[in-house]
This record gives structure tokens, sequence and C-alpha cells, in this order.
């Protein structure tokens, strides 16, 4: 057989062959950059969130502080120099990841008393001009940063500032003024006078009455109508008087410095009767 239509025919079986292979890569490859509308949409949104300028001040010791959830934070590293990216005291780390994990070391540290620990990552890039991202998930969030290299400048300390802190040091602020200040009363508690004794039974019987020398304050077990509330008497030179007074939720609210009052409901035998005394007298 002659050899060389042997060699033609391998010749061109191979070109087939490796065209069918680049022709399918090339197919697979335009495939796999092609992007649906939706995956579009995504795509915008997400590069949308990491290129917006969020906020960015000045804390405690030089610390760049970014408003965590805001965006994603741009942290700017040296190399030859160390990024310290503190987190928030007591969180513990689960995981770090970094998208280019040959070039970027990210080792952690700790600062601060046990049981308050503060975790930091200290992070350290190999050259210039790189870009990766690095996500760090822990007990009370997830945190997306963006990592830069730059040949001279860099951020030394960056730390966040948390709106849920925010929200729980304001709760807890009201918190204590609440309880600092005794319902229906718009004045503190050691401004108050709490020199009064209830006695008779009732299933409404006064929790607490207190005056604030201009208004005496009756406070009920739970919050009752004003069908159910009972009827006040101030008890004033031996005779029953009747005085402005008016119900909110579970107090009962005198506007009368009261000595002497009675709280009647019912009638006949089903009637209830309870008697308030300034001092006990």
């Amino acid at each position: 057989m002659n050899t060389t239509i042997l060699n033609g025919r391998a010749g061109l079986a191979l070109t087939l062959v490796t065209s069918l292979i680049v022709g399918t890569a090339f197919t697979s490859d335009a495939r796999a950059q092609d992007v649906s509308a939706n995956e579009r949409k995504g795509i915008d949104i997400s590069g949308k969130w990491r290129g917006t300028r969020g906020l960015v001040t000045k804390g405690e010791d030089g610390k760049i502080i970014f408003l965590y959830g805001e965006v994603q934070p741009s942290v700017v590293c040296s190399p030859l120099q160390v990024c310290d990216i503190e987190l928030q005291p007591g969180e513990v780390v689960r995981d770090v990841l970094v998208g280019d994990t040959v070039r970027w070391k990210v080792e952690p540290a700790t600062s601060g008393a046990a049981g308050g620990q503060a975790i930091h990552l200290i992070v350290k890039p190999a050259e210039p001009g790189l870009v990766t991202s690095m996500v760090v998930t822990t007990s009370r969030r997830t945190y997306h940063i963006q990592l830069k290299s730059h040949p001279t400048q860099y951020m030394a300390r960056v730390g966040f500032e948390y709106p849920d802190d925010v929200s729980a040091k304001l709760a807890d602020i009201n918190a204590r003024l609440e309880a600092s200040t005794v319902p229906g009363a718009n004045v503190p508690v050691e401004q108050l006078s709490f020199s009064y004794s209830v006695s008779g039974r009732a299933g409404w019987r006064p929790t607490r009455v207190y005056s604030d020398g201009q208004k005496t304050y009756i406070q009920f077990p739970r919050r009752i109508s004003g069908q159910d509330a009972p009827v006040l008497f101030v008890v004033s030179g031996g005779q029953n008087r009747i005085v402005n007074y008016r119900m909110k939720n579970d107090m009962m609210i005198v506007d009368y410095n009261v000595d002497k009052a009675v709280l009647v409901s019912g009638v006949g035998w089903k009637q209830e009767k309870v008697t308030i005394r300034r001092g006990g007298r």
C-alpha cells in the first residue's frame, strides 16, 4: 500500500479530530460567557453594591470605620505592611475565605480580656496591584470585604460600626429611663411620695399608690374599663367628696393630693370597698 496515501488519510483524520475538539471547546466557552437577562440584572446589582461609596469615618487611634452592611468595604493594603481588620468584641470567627490564597495571607490575632475578646484579621499582600475578595463568617454576621494592594498606601487599622448596636443602645437607654420614671408621673422616682397604706379586699385592689405633690396616682393590678373601675370618694372633713379623676389603662389619676380616700365598687352584699390613707393614718 502506498505510504503517502496512508499518511494523507491519517493527517486528514487528525485535522478533523482537532477541528472537532477546537470547535466544541469554542462553543462551550461561548456558552459559558453567554449571560441571561436575569443573570445580567444580578451582576449589575452586585456591581453597584460593590462599587458604591459608603460612609467612612475616623475612629480612635486612627482606625478607619465602615458602617456594616451599607456597602462592600474596600480595604487597601501594601506589601511589607499589615492591615488590621478588627471585628466586634465577643464575635467568634467561623471561616475566612479569600479568593486569592496564593498572593494574600490572612492570619488571626486577638485582643482584650477573656469573655470579651476581639478577633483581628491581619492581612498581608505579596505584591502591589492585586484585587481579591474575602468572606468572613462569624457567630453574629457575615462580612464581604474587597482587598486591594497598593505599592505604598495602606489602611493600618479597620473596624466597623454596627446599626444593630445603635438600636440596642437606644433600647437600653429607654428601658433605664422607663425604670427610673414611675408610670403615670413624669417625674423621677425620688420626687414621689409612696407613703400610702391600702386596706380592704377587692379583686381590683390597687397595687401601688403615690403622689407627686399635686396629683395622686392609683395603680390597679390590671387594665380595667371605665365601667369596671371603682368609684373614688375623697374623705374630707368627715364626708365623702367626689373629685376630678380619670382612668388611663391601669392607672387612676386624681387631680388632688389625697390624704384619705375610699374606692367603692358594686352595691349591697356584692359591694367591694378599699380605703387609702396617706402615711397609714
